[in-house]
């Protein structure tokens, strides 16, 4: 099970002078290119890809790291993340903290401006049929964090790399898969011409 992250938008909400950071951490259904062309795929994540994910203690962080401080949390419902017909909305209400306040003002300020989350994959499908290989996610097994980050550039990260690499080896696995059964239908092919000859 490979932990993976990818991007959104996030914005600001000013609420009674309270600091609300808001916006869909997914999307369903909306294709996006991860990687290039050449050696890439697009991926969506289905309507009910959250149906059954572990959702119940995520906390929101920054650029998804341990050592800085936790921003919001689900566990203390200073983070709520809903599931609707769009995607997934996270809604962060921030204590009144110098870290927060500082993040605050940098998305204030358009210093940051995405949101990423970091998850794993239960189930999912690919359509190789284009130039460019589509996966489809139907099922997310946990939801990590979400993440407030400064650099949308996650196609460097070592996750990124593994997200190319889990592609190539479910590929190959498919290819495998689809060998085998024409494997098998010829063996049986066979059988039935020898017991058709005895």
């Amino acid at each position: 099970m490979n932990k993976e992250i990818r991007l959104s938008e996030i914005q600001l909400n000013t609420e009674n002078n309270e600091m609300v950071l808001e916006g869909y951490a997914i999307v369903f259904n909306k294709e996006t290119l991860i990687g290039d062309e050449k050696r890439g795929f697009i991926e969506a994540i289905d309507k009910n890809a959250l149906s059954q994910t572990q959702m119940k203690d995520v906390p929101l962080k920054y650029n998804h790291q341990d050592n800085f401080l936790v921003i919001a949390r689900t566990r203390n419902e200073s983070l709520t993340l809903v599931v609707d017909e769009v995607g997934l909305k996270v809604r962060a209400k921030l204590l009144d903290t110098a870290s927060n306040q500082d993040i605050f003002k940098m998305v204030q300020n358009g210093l940051l401006d995405k949101m990423s989350f970091a998850f794993s994959v239960k189930e999912q499908t690919w359509d190789r049929s284009g130039e460019i290989p589509k996966r489809m996610i139907k099922s997310i097994e946990r939801l990590y964090d979400v993440s407030i980050v400064d650099t949308p550039a996650y196609e460097d990260t070592s996750i990124y790399a593994r997200s190319l690499e889990t592609m190539e080896l479910e590929l190959e696995a498919l290819d495998k898969v689809e060998i085998d059964k024409s494997t098998n239908l010829i063996k049986k092919r066979i059988q039935i011409k020898l017991k058709g000859s005895h």
